[in-house]
């Protein structure tokens, strides 16, 4: 149909932005419609990205791109705090997960060659669908998203050591080469780790001081470190998102990571569209209709199940129902990686065209219906959150109480992100008292060292309220822009008979015509506030007739 590939994509990108304007007009995920669009090209539909391989190396480099910007904003002090959680929840999940998958598949009538296919499948989430989610509704940097990203990259290191040993086990008759296969890896992988380590401590950053001189040399530079070890990556046998992922945590810790990422995100974005196209395209639904039952019990467990053996596991590491429940949500769904292992085990003659069918129904129902629990997630944790309490220890490692001798603040102030971090400051720069709320216990500790007083908990609590020493108190400040949050803890203050006065954030029009419906003393309007100090700075600053005068700064 098409001449030449250019002509296939605009095809592709002129279709795409028709479908997601459309999306957008019906308030539907845009992740949804650009597999909507790789459905409708691919050979079920108009066959125009059949075996494309332009398509699929753009969607690579999205791919790898995604993933060196979550390594880029992961520096080593937040790997060592959410680190032990990662990988406990990881290993946990896919244990279960497995485990479960397994007995679901032989009540099914599976065989079990192919129940151990259908289950592994089931074990490993999309860290590319997730962490484009996230980023999205900028919650990558939260606690629970931090949290997330830790086991999602868990996660695809166990599919690679499963695919490895699944080809090796199909391919070799002797447990002999399998062991040799899977040291080779462990060893291959320490080699990378360390080599990565030994060229950013000697190497990069005397480099990367002299390319800063340029910003679009050293954004180059970083673009084509990350792609460079995403190669490299995938060529030692793990993946490119492994890869990747390296690199950015590589250059984590320099002072350039905010300017590179700032400067790659529209190509990140850009280039992710056509990894959404090529795996709608991928989706064969040619031996689905017969496996629709099956399918939709395992993808009730995939989304029912595989949250809550996240709650559990994080619960029992003491933390709270509201982290486990937003983390636990990103495994609500399969991966890429299940496709592929499916095509992998047809390749091998292990599994047969019905179950690489079942795969991939399970794949669509689980990306599509786990798209709308992650963006709509605060709301259904508002509904839930008094059932998910029994997965909460009574006593959460994360919220102790609050630190410090002091028993009696002034004021308490919820969210410790730059607007409340700031605002914190300048409160203890008067002697104020002050107690800090939040759920990153990086943000807690830094303003801790500013010498506030901190708390770990979750303003949408009821049980928070109680933590809080409110007798003394003349405000309890909210920082953080959620119309939910600050309804929730307006009610609640309103419930627990606080005396004092209340300021809570909004970020529109909407949002603060609510809050002042609702009673709020004072709605802090930090965008507003912002603007018109600047303006009052450009206007002090120009003499009378119009003359520009000196430096001010605000």
């Amino acid at each position: 149909m098409f001449e030449h590939e250019f002509h296939v994509i605009a095809a592709l990108l002129a279709l795409a932005a028709v479908i997601a304007a459309a999306a957008v007009k019906l308030r539907q995920p845009l992740i949804i419609s650009f597999i909507a669009v790789g459905i409708a090209v691919g050979p079920v539909g108009l066959g125009w990205v059949e075996e494309n391989d332009q398509v699929a190396l753009l969607a690579e480099l999205g791919i790898a791109l995604l993933l060196f910007l979550v390594g880029l904003k992961l520096d080593p002090h937040l790997i060592r705090t959410t680190g032990p959680v990662a990988v406990a929840t990881g290993l946990g999940q896919v244990l279960f997960t497995s485990v479960i998958g397994f007995g679901l598949g032989l009540l099914l009538g599976l065989t079990p060659v192919e129940a151990v296919y259908v289950a592994v499948a089931l074990t490993f989430s999309s860290t590319i669908i997730i962490v484009k989610l996230l980023s999205d509704k900028r919650e990558i940097d939260q606690l629970h998203g931090r949290i997330a990203v830790g086991f999602l990259i868990v996660q695809d290191i166990v599919v690679v050591l499963v695919m490895i040993t699944l080809t090796a086990a199909g391919t070799a008759g002797q447990g002999d080469d399998l062991a040799v296969d899977l040291a080779l890896v462990l060893g291959k992988g320490v080699l990378f780790v360390g080599g990565i380590f030994l060229a950013v401590r000697y190497l990069l950053r005397p480099a990367l001081a002299w390319m800063a001189r340029s910003k679009e040399l050293l954004v180059l530079f970083a673009l084509a470190w990350g792609i460079a070890l995403a190669g490299l990556g995938d060529g030692l046998g793990f993946s490119i998102e492994v890869g990747a992922f390296l690199g950015g945590i590589s250059l984590a810790s320099t002072p350039y990571r905010e300017a590179i990422s700032s400067r790659l995100i529209s190509l990140r974005d850009f280039l992710l569209l056509f990894f959404f196209i090529d795996l709608g395209s991928r989706l064969d639904f040619a031996d689905a209709g017969s496996q629709l039952v099956a399918a939709a019990v395992l993808s009730a467990f995939v989304l029912i199940g595989n949250p809550l053996i996240v709650l559990v596991i994080m619960g029992m590491m003491g933390y709270r129902k509201r982290t486990s429940f937003l983390a636990g949500l990103t495994v609500a769904q399969i991966s890429e990686f299940s496709l592929v292992l499916a095509a992998l085990g047809l390749g091998l003659g292990h599994i047969t065209g019905d179950v690489v069918g079942l795969i991939t129904v399970v794949g669509i129902v689980t990306i599509a219906l786990s798209t709308y629990l992650i963006l709509y997630s605060a709301p259904l944790y508002a509904r839930l959150a008094p059932l998910l309490s029994v997965f909460e220890r009574r006593h959460p490692r994360h919220g102790e109480g609050v630190s410090g001798e002091e028993s009696t603040v002034d004021v308490v102030v919820v969210g410790a992100g730059r607007y409340g971090g700031r605002l914190v400051r300048r409160l203890l720069d008067r002697g104020v008292r002050v107690l800090v709320v939040d759920t990153d216990p990086q943000a807690l500790e830094d303003i801790g060292h500013a010498g506030a007083q901190t708390l770990y908990g979750d303003a949408e609590e009821p049980e928070l309220i109680d933590a809080l020493p409110l007798r003394g108190a003349t405000w309890v400040v909210s920082t953080v822009p959620d119309r939910s949050v600050n309804l929730a803890l307006l009610h609640g203050l309103g419930q627990g008979d606080f005396a004092g006065s209340v300021a809570l954030t909004a970020h529109n029009d909407h949002d603060a015509q609510r809050l002042e419906a609702a009673g709020v003393d004072v709605v802090l309007r930090p965008f507003h506030a912002a603007a018109d100090r600047g303006a009052e700075l450009l206007l002090d600053s120009a003499r009378v007739g119009g003359q520009p005068g000196g430096p001010v700064t605000g």
